[in-house]
């Protein structure tokens, strides 16, 4: 054990060292993109909650009355304890939406995307990822143990290159990328990917985490993840695709299979949600209306997403801006490597239809203010 405390203690001196050491701060939660850290309120622009339905009534409502009918937990795998008809209603809803015929949910995102490429593909297969595919779909691809490659973010010649280069010869070829980058904020060129998808024989995957809710598709793709987390302001995830393959999965998915089910409050809140998405188009639109706001303030490129990222290149630049914007009473937290590539640690800027025009402008006038231009 001396050993083991010892290393933990040489690694934690390196990232120190490096401006990269991670540190929990309690941080309460409140509505309309209010938090408060330290005893200090602060108006969060760090949080994917963009449809602010996290506190939503309605949601909070369902969750409750699913909590006092069916319990706090699901007890077990639904393969051992049956499957919970609200579980069921939202797998259908989440099809239903994604103009697909079945979906599957999971406990999370990360579940999902660490289940889906090792359940399609094997040794002997080939992946090929986006260079900036989230970690999870990267992890997914390592436990598949297909030959993973990954090619430069959203360049489109690269992927054909890879394409022509390496898919004869061998059985199954899965793409991965995203609908979204939670990083950049930026879109993949999705109807172009799928064409070159389905030119090779290829199964293309898309990460939709970030988009459902406040970004149209303007295409699907056969592979349709995403999670209950974000927009619909709860928890889990799911994979929406043919039925063919989402039975597949029910036998295949390890964090399917082995692990306890959503609870049915997180159902219930997913289900409601869903509700509110559908029936009022205008929350759906503000995120992106003020990120752009934003963006035209401190003449930032155009967003395509409620992300707007702020590049300040090294963790202690990152860090130091996010400290001078909580001191004005805003909460933008610092991303630093390995979460993004060396040299580009950045403030990560995220905008919720709970918040609203004159604090974005306040938002804009301190970063202008306090935060030098990025390198």
């Amino acid at each position: 054990m001396d050993s083991l405390d010892a290393f933990a203690r040489d690694a934690l001196e390196t990232l120190d060292a490096e401006g990269l050491r991670r540190r929990l701060t309690p941080t309460a939660r409140l509505g309309g993109a209010q938090v408060t850290r330290g005893g200090r309120p602060l108006i969060s622009f760090s949080c994917n909650d963009y449809l602010g339905l996290s506190h939503d009534p309605r949601v909070k409502a369902a969750a409750m009355a699913a909590v006092q009918a069916h319990g706090a937990g699901a007890g077990a795998s639904r393969l051992v304890t049956g499957d919970h008809p609200l579980l069921a209603a939202l797998e259908a809803r989440l099809a239903a939406v994604k103009g697909k015929s079945d979906a599957l949910v999971f406990g999370s995102g990360y579940l999902a995307n660490i289940a889906i490429p090792p359940a399609l593909t094997r040794e002997g297969d080939l992946i090929l990822a986006d260079e900036l595919a989230h970690a999870c779909l990267l992890a997914g691809a390592r436990l598949s143990a297909a030959r993973t490659l990954r090619f430069a973010h959203n360049d489109l010649d690269a992927l054909a290159a890879l394409l022509r280069a390496e898919r004869a010869g061998v059985r199954r070829v899965l793409i991965l990328t995203e609908r979204v980058f939670s990083m950049d904020g930026d879109r993949a060129p999705l109807a172009q990917m799928r064409t070159l998808a389905e030119d090779h024989d290829a199964w293309l995957l898309v990460d939709d985490a970030h988009g459902l809710g406040v970004v149209e598709p303007e295409v699907s793709a056969p592979l349709e993840m995403g999670t209950l987390s974000k927009a619909l302001g709860g928890y889990g995830g799911y994979l929406a695709a043919s039925a063919p393959v989402i039975d597949l999965l029910r036998s295949r998915a390890r964090s399917f299979v082995y692990t306890t089910a959503l609870p049915p409050a997180s159902a219930a809140a997913a289900l409601a949600a869903l509700d509110i998405l559908e029936a009022e188009p205008e929350r759906r639109a503000r995120p992106l209306a003020l990120a752009r706001r934003f963006a035209e303030a401190l003449r930032l490129p155009v967003p395509q997403s409620p992300i707007v990222p702020l590049i300040v290149g090294t963790p202690e630049r990152a860090l130091g801006a996010s400290a001078a914007l909580e001191a004005e009473g805003f909460l933008a937290v610092a991303i630093r490597p390995p979460t993004v590539p060396p040299g580009t640690a950045r403030l990560r800027f995220t905008f919720s239809a709970a918040h609203d025009a004159e604090t974005v402008d306040r938002l804009a006038a301190a970063v202008a203010r306090l935060i030098p231009e990025s390198p």
